[in-house]
């Protein structure tokens, strides 16, 4: 297989779970050094042993996102352990039930201080050590809800869209750098924390499965396997040229 990754380091936040788990696990299959943020180490390392057997590697690195210290570090174990970073993808984020009419100030700061501050701050950090290797590809994990969202995910969707102006104020000003950044809109996935939240609310996964697929034009929710060939591409020299740019991979969901 022709490794599109090759040589490559990518810091994954929110890596031990749904896509980012999928992401860390397909960019090492593709020849990436993996460092995955979050806080499940089982999970981490039972990835990083799946990355060993595709002939790469992987570091995991405790990680609370509601502690920009914790933040930093990430990047700062991830070029201690590899000497370089050369992509970021930041996965990690919460999606509350929170309209705005009822929402409180506790969910309101939660969402915005794990969606868009830890973001903001490991940004910053990535830029740093992009810089001392020629460049780089960030990537964040937008949504549909950016452009207005549904009633019941104020708080959420205000925070995808400002996750939209950053993305959009990277690459605007660090394209002179070689360091880019782009938006991937991510449709409606059944990842761990999409199905907790329905089973709460009394829908099983088969019934939340059923319901999408009436709903999304395309006909079926996404798998988190449907977004890996777009990471793929986004960490790697083939898209060396783009950057400002929204990539959607929704089953043409449009909120």
């Amino acid at each position: 297989m022709d490794k599109k990754l090759l040589g490559k380091v990518i810091v994954v936040s929110g890596g031990t779970k749904g896509v980012g788990r999928a992401a860390s696990e397909e960019f090492a299959r593709q020849g990436a050094k993996v460092v995955i943020g979050g806080r499940d180490e089982e999970s981490a390392l039972k990835s990083i042993r799946i990355m060993r057997t595709y002939g790469s590697d992987g570091l995991f690195v405790h990680t609370d996102l509601l502690n920009i210290d914790d933040c930093k570090n990430l990047f700062d174990k991830a070029y201690e352990k590899f000497g370089r970073i050369d992509g970021f993808f930041n996965y990690a984020g919460v999606t509350p039930v929170s309209p705005l009419d009822t929402c409180d100030e506790d969910t309101f700061d939660w969402v915005m201080d794990v969606n868009f501050k830890s973001c903001f701050f490991c940004c910053q950090q990535a830029i740093k050590y992009m810089r001392e290797s020629g460049g780089g590809s960030i990537v964040l994990t937008g949504s549909a809800h950016a452009w207005g969202g549904q009633k019941d995910r104020a708080a959420y969707a205000c925070s995808k869209g400002v996750l939209l102006t950053l993305m959009e104020h990277i690459a605007h000003n660090y394209a002179v750098e070689q360091i880019r950044c782009n938006y991937l809109t991510l449709g409606w996935t059944p990842t761990e924390g999409e199905v907790s939240l329905r089973i709460s609310q009394g829908e099983s996964e088969a019934e939340l499965r059923q319901r999408a697929s009436d709903i999304l034009p395309m006909g079926r929710m996404l798998e988190r396997t449907d977004y890996l060939e777009g990471l793929v591409y986004l960490m790697s020299d083939s898209s060396s040229m783009m950057t400002g740019s929204t990539f959607r991979i929704t089953a043409g969901e449009y909120i």
